[in-house]
């Protein structure tokens, strides 16, 4: 009665007082009417005993050691259904905690994904329209260029990862294109012995390609080097640093905060950058294919 009794009491106050919202309240209530309900049945239950057994019970010292003793238990049996309740709050708690967690992580990431690709077309097109008025024949090539590059950003708009090998494929394609423009003036050289295991957020390293040639300068004399290769654990994107003095275009710093956050999303590492040395250096974190 002790057991079964204080498991429909506890239930019930669980239906009126929800743990996750007052546990305090819950806490007491739940104790007091484990309290009550013991006390009553045992009464009940003496009464009961008296009236068929036909004998009667000093409610003065022997009914008082049964409430005592009866009430213990009723704590003990309290105390198992309020473990067992917190517990299972507690672990609600923690599923709606991941739940929003990963559905944030979700949305966050789709939402920088959307960033990616109309940053892209936008830089491109302005570096068109400059080539349109310069050289025709110049800009038709770039265009046939640009297609192919653009079919690699929409066929990897919806993946998150991307094998590094296309995406260094890839890269080729988008520094032709600057190629076009600049000449010489822009020297790039990639070096990594065993890139077929390994992954990368589409677009990454045209980004950080597309950032050295928007705020450095591009001439003759002075010409953009661009590297990669591998160290350790990361992908290292290195430019010598010449900055322009005066940018064409204001930047709206996506380019690298886009990068960072889809690799702590991806990765759970950050995304290091340096300045030192008369070098640019970004350090990728490397994936390595499942």
């Amino acid at each position: 009665m002790l057991w079964l009794g204080n498991a429909y009491t506890q239930g019930i106050c669980d239906k009126y007082i929800d743990w996750l919202v007052s546990p305090r309240k819950r806490l007491f209530v739940g104790l007091l009417v484990a309290v009550i309900y013991t006390v009553s049945s045992v009464l009940l239950l003496t009464l009961l005993f008296e009236h068929i057994g036909q004998f009667s019970v000093d409610f003065g010292n022997s009914i008082s050691g049964t409430l005592i003793f009866s009430t213990g238990i009723s704590i003990i049996i309290w105390l198992f259904f309020t473990g067992k309740e917190f517990l299972f709050a507690y672990r609600q708690i923690a599923v709606n905690a991941e739940k929003l967690h990963t559905e944030n992580i979700t949305s966050r990431f789709e939402a920088l994904k959307s960033q990616v690709n109309p940053h892209f077309l936008f830089n491109s097109l302005n570096s068109l329209s400059d080539l349109v008025y310069e050289d025709a024949d110049l800009a038709a090539k770039f265009i046939k260029q640009l297609s192919e590059v653009y079919r690699y950003v929409l066929d990897s708009r919806e993946k998150d990862l991307v094998p590094l090998d296309e995406e260094l494929k890839f890269l080729h394609s988008y520094l032709f294109l600057q190629k076009i423009r600049f000449g010489e003036k822009l020297q790039f050289e990639v070096n990594l012995p065993n890139s077929s295991a390994l992954q990368i957020p589409p677009v990454s390293l045209q980004i950080l390609a597309e950032n050295a040639l928007k705020h450095n300068i591009v001439s003759q004399e002075d010409p953009l080097r661009i590297s990669i290769f591998q160290e350790g654990n990361y992908l290292i994107f290195r430019n010598n640093l010449q900055k322009k003095t005066v940018l064409k275009e204001e930047s709206a710093g996506i380019g690298l905060a886009n990068i960072e956050a889809r690799f702590e999303i991806l990765s759970h590492q950050k995304v290091q950058i340096e300045e030192a040395g008369g070098y640019f250096t970004v350090k990728l974190p490397l994936i390595k294919s499942l």
